[in-house]
């Protein structure tokens, strides 16, 4: 999956898999590099499938199928989710207006399949559909000095204020385009694209020109994303309905029909949903699996989504989906077989230096 697989094993990266691709996991003591990135700025070579969109009607084509609105001017761009007809999520994505394109970018194994299904679903329109995943380098700057980061080796243009806005400009003498984006892991944060044959150039300039930055994998950017209070794909969003995890970022309740709409704003007209996305700090060291049991009493009230040890808090914490319902404070998770005292929590967990754009809004 990485296009400069030979840097990161030079500086001695241990490489793992998400969904069978290949991705950097960490460069050794993840924990102090999670420290590094909230108090300072981190480096990572982001794993995304990308796919290109282009013709007379790719704006009006892609719109109809998401869940929100795709935007019609160069430089922007949205969140945005694929639904099945029950309103569960099937592909997130980040949609890009860049002029005479849409550059789309989501999970990596989502993409071949994405750009197949909607290329067979064009039959008049003018859209040319196609992966492009192997173009392009994408790299995340993420952390307090982001920023300043950002502005002290962009050439060419000032940093994008406004999330899911971009710039393009240089980088040495490379063409880069620079991202405002989500700030999953609740610091500031962007991602700088680049062609692929020059995303060594651009990832050595941005580890070691300006500011220095700290490269981390992704063991660090999910502990940092967890303490921000940020629901993932493969662990709280995949078949997962958005109102259930307060998603309203990716929903617009105004646009027409799209696969899932109706489901989407039954629910929201109803006013909730029956579970919600919500923090547990977690008594002692083990950390439940995700789907352990949350108990109120001896009521089973929902499920462990994800937990980990947070090097901030130094303590246990956890998402979990409930019943939307439930009051009670004090509750257990069942962990290796015993039931352990869990404390809700509000989310972040870690105020950082910007607020992730998953965090759980409900009306």
């Amino acid at each position: 999956m990485s296009v400069i697989e030979s840097v990161h094993a030079d500086q001695g990266a241990t490489f793992g898999e998400r969904a069978g691709k290949t991705i950097v996991e960490h460069y050794g003591r993840p924990e102090r590099t999670h420290r590094a990135v909230r108090n300072g700025v981190g480096l990572l070579e982001m794993a995304y499938g990308v796919v290109v969109i282009e013709g007379d009607d790719r704006l009006e084509y892609v719109d109809n199928v998401v869940s929100n609105r795709v935007p019609a001017t160069d430089g922007r761009g949205c969140y945005a989710l694929v639904l099945d007809p029950q309103g569960g999520i099937e592909v997130e994505l980040y949609v890009y207006n860049a002029g005479e394109r849409l550059l789309l970018f989501t999970q990596p194994e989502s993409a071949a399949a994405l750009a197949e299904e909607w290329s067979e679903k064009v039959f008049i329109q003018d859209v040319d559909i196609r992966v492009a995943t192997d173009d392009y380098g994408v790299f995340g700057v993420h952390g307090p000095q982001a920023t300043e980061k950002i502005a002290s080796v962009l050439n060419g243009a000032a940093s994008p204020d406004e999330r899911y806005s971009f710039v393009r400009g240089t980088m040495g003498d490379e063409g880069v385009t620079v991202i405002r984006t989500g700030a999953l892991t609740g610091e500031e944060s962007y991602d700088v694209i680049c062609a692929a044959a020059d995303a060594e150039a651009v990832y050595n300039t941005l580890l070691t020109q300006g500011l220095n930055a700290a490269p981390f994998g992704y063991r660090t950017f999910e502990s940092l994303a967890l303490e921000a209070g940020t629901p993932l794909f493969r662990t709280e969003l995949e078949g997962t309905l958005p109102n259930v995890l307060g998603l309203r970022n990716a929903l617009d309740f105004e646009k027409g029909c799209y696969v899932g709409q109706e489901v989407v704003s039954r629910v929201e007209n109803r006013g909730q949903p029956s579970r919600r996305l919500v923090g547990l700090a977690i008594d002692g060291t083990a950390v439940p699996d995700g789907g352990a049991a949350v108990f109120d009493g001896d009521a089973s009230v929902g499920e462990v989504t994800r937990a980990g040890e947070s090097p901030l808090r130094e303590e246990v914490i956890a998402l979990a989906l409930v019943d939307y319902g439930l009051e009670s404070e004090e509750l257990t998770v069942r962990v290796d077989g015993d039931e352990v005292a869990a404390t809700r929590t509000a989310l972040p967990f870690v105020e950082g230096s910007d607020r992730s754009d998953r965090l759980p809004e409900y009306q």
